[in-house]
């Protein structure tokens, strides 16, 4: 097992993070999230187009670059460490019930002409061959035009929004937007079997642990940077002891973090059996963690930390809205408990 980024992935981190500082930077995220798409889509096609995000996990014959897991983790770190404002987590998860299926539609998907998302729950029934029901909180439910759903046990997509209908959720996180989505005849293709959900769902942790890490080592950047610059009584503040430990404290959860999401990202590349552990474990600490520094890098900015102006609440969102995403820190834990049978 080695945990350290290859020269490759090493490369793309740095590709990536150069396209976000351009694409991304903050008085972006801050004019994008108040749109109602909440993302550009120009930006959408480009990181296809430029760079193949969206087909890192895509086989190389279906218009992808055939990548694992690692390689679309380091790029949901820089997306975290940006608060980047892009359909890229929602698609990924239903790139990977598709990639299961073999399904045709991932090369629109690798080209960046789809945007999709999994409805991991809902009330939904299937009648001649079209989608009934409703299905609340869905990622990127109001933009996304192809949907893998569930129903009794089997696996459903639907091609277009014809017999969809989405109504954006307020959230505490404007950066990510989350739909009720309703089905009026919807029609839908049966894929396969809804088993490929239960690796999906720990996939999502993952991916979502990734991002965590990425925020919470920008928002380290940021209270480091001001400790050294913001002065009291002539010095530094970052040369008073209780300042220093606080940024040691917040080092120590950011370095922690992001070994546990880099061992969960390999198992899944390596596809080994202690995948759900390994999520849970990462799903659970990688939450808390960018949560935790987040709130210390506002108590850190005093006054300043708590204005609209600034991006410490950007981030305090970002990672308070992340622990209920894919199941709270508690219920990793209780899932960790469950699998170790203690």
């Amino acid at each position: 097992m080695d945990l350290e980024l290859s020269d490759e992935q090493q490369a793309l981190r740095d590709a990536v993070r150069r396209f976000l500082e351009k694409r991304s930077p903050e008085h972006e995220v801050r004019l994008l999230m108040a749109t109602e798409p909440g993302y550009d889509d120009e930006m959408w096609r480009a990181m296809a187009s430029e760079l193949g995000l969206q087909g890192l996990p895509i086989p190389a014959a279906q218009g992808g670059a055939d990548a694992g897991w690692r390689e679309v983790a380091v790029v949901m770190e820089e997306m975290g460490r940006a608060l980047t404002c892009a359909p890229y987590l929602s698609t990924t998860l239903a790139t990977a019930a598709l990639r299961a299926s073999a399904d045709a539609h991932l090369t629109a998907i690798a080209a960046g002409e789809r945007i999709g998302t999994v409805v991991f729950a809902g009330d939904v029934v299937v009648r001649d061959g079209a989608l009934h029901g409703s299905a609340p909180l869905v990622l990127d439910g109001h933009v996304a035009d192809l949907f893998v759903v569930a129903v009794d046990g089997a696996l459903y997509a639907v091609h277009g929004r014809d017999g969809v209908t989405a109504t954006l959720r307020p959230t505490l996180d404007q950066t990510r937007k989350l739909a009720d989505l309703t089905f009026s005849g919807a029609a839908a293709e049966h894929i396969g079997s809804a088993d490929v959900l239960d690796q999906v769902r720990l996939l999502a942790v993952i991916l979502l642990a990734a991002e965590q890490v990425g925020g919470a080592q920008r928002v380290l950047e940021i209270a480091s940077d001001y400790a050294r610059t913001r002065t009291q009584f002539g010095r530094p503040i970052g040369m008073f002891q209780g300042v220093k430990h606080k940024c040691a404290d917040m080092l120590l959860l950011v370095e922690s973090a992001r070994a546990a999401a880099y061992y969960a990202a390999w198992v899944a590349a390596q596809d080994r059996s202690d995948l759900p552990r390994a999520a849970h474990v990462a799903g659970a600490f990688c939450s808390d963690a960018f949560f935790r520094v987040a709130a210390m890098n506002i108590q850190l900015h005093g006054g300043i930390g708590f204005t609209w102006e600034h991006p410490a609440h950007l981030y305090y969102r970002r990672a308070k809205s992340g622990q209920l995403l894919f199941g709270t820190p508690a219920e990793h834990r209780a899932a960790i408990a469950d699998l170790l049978e203690v």
